[in-house]
């Protein structure tokens, strides 16, 4: 079971709203994927007007809990602003926090990310951080009380899968306690499996499965990839070697001199 913020899940595959060509699809590839957390961006949800309380009825017909989402965020008082309004429209003091500091590559910027978590986790928030793997900046995010870390794969939508595996490989290990969910940048349900194999605890997916030609289709299969993951980690796969090692012994076995 994956345990965020005293709420245990089975599914270790999260799912965004974004950007699916229906409301049915979006469904479908819930659905498919047996996901139990779904994000959802405020600005796309538009708290109060028709169609946003459309879709928001859709979001409470899935029966899954919503991650709200400060997408588009550029500045700390808006980041707070939109969490706060996220708080009154969806009642849950879950937040994923972004506060992007570059347009082209959508990184986060890790100066006001932190100020923005400090005073969100004051204010009685939960925070889920879209960060990046440096390990200074999740020291200064678990200081803030967060007690979860979204690590960005590689930019937002772009496919890319694990970026910097030195760098992730280095933050599962410093904080083997803390809950790692890899946010952005995967592209194929392998880059989610090598994400759950390397040891972090699960994997937000949106435009991967979003933008496929069959989201449905695409959806089950990042779930048997996150199953695949874990279960081969917690098998204890072999460490890569240099050499070659035979897997059939020569010991005792004939050989013509």
């Amino acid at each position: 079971m994956l345990e965020l913020y005293g709420t245990s899940l089975r599914s270790r595959l999260l799912l965004g709203s974004a950007r699916y060509p229906s409301p049915a699809v979006l469904t479908a590839a819930v659905r498919a994927a047996r996901a139990e957390v779904v994000t959802v961006a405020l600005r796309r949800e538009s708290g109060g007007e028709r169609a946003g309380q459309g879709f928001w009825s859709i979001i409470r017909g899935l029966g899954v809990r919503v991650l709200p989402n400060t997408a588009g965020c550029h500045s700390v008082k808006e980041a707070v602003s939109t969490a706060h309004m996220a708080r009154e429209v969806f009642g849950t003091p879950w937040i994923k926090l972004e506060v992007i500091g570059e347009d082209d590559t959508l990184q986060p910027d890790v100066f006001g990310l932190t100020e923005a978590a400090r005073i969100l986790c004051a204010d009685g928030f939960e925070v889920f951080p879209y960060t990046t793997e440096d390990l200074v900046v999740a020291e200064r995010l678990l200081a803030a009380g967060c007690r979860v870390l979204m690590p960005w794969g590689a930019p937002i939508g772009s496919g890319r899968g694990l970026n910097n595996l030195f760098g992730l490989t280095a933050l599962r290990a410093h904080f083997p306690a803390v809950p790692l969910i890899i946010d952005a940048g995967i592209g194929v349900p392998s880059h989610a499996a090598r994400a759950l194999e390397l040891g972090f605890d699960a994997v937000l997916i949106n435009t991967a499965i979003a933008q496929a030609g069959d989201p449905a289709q695409m959806a089950a299969a990042f779930a048997q990839a996150v199953e695949a993951g874990r279960a081969a980690r917690l098998a204890g796969p072999i460490e890569p070697r240099d050499l070659a090692a035979p897997s059939t012994p020569v010991i005792g076995t004939a050989f013509r001199g």
